[in-house]
């Protein structure tokens, strides 16, 4: 299982897939927060940074899933428009 570095404490857990390998899950909000405390990004940059070298980063079928949490009702508006 790949892990991303530097975001231990973003780990959420393990997610599981049939037929699969499983997959390390972090909470993209807190890695966003690790990146402002703990390197002193801006919010802008923290979240520029994620998209384009975490979330944007393919590296296989064990690439980590980035969880983006919210409400069932938030995620269908945003899929509507």
């Amino acid at each position: 299982m790949l892990t991303a570095d530097g975001f231990d404490d973003a780990f959420l857990g393990v997610g599981r897939r049939c037929s699969r390998p499983d997959v390390a899950v972090y909470d993209v909000s807190k890695m966003v927060s690790i990146l402002v405390e703990r390197d002193g990004m801006s919010m802008d940059e923290a979240i520029e940074y994620i998209e384009v070298n975490t979330i944007g980063a393919w590296v296989g079928e064990e690439t980590p899933i980035y969880l983006d949490q919210k409400t069932i009702t938030a995620a269908r508006e945003e899929l509507i428009g």
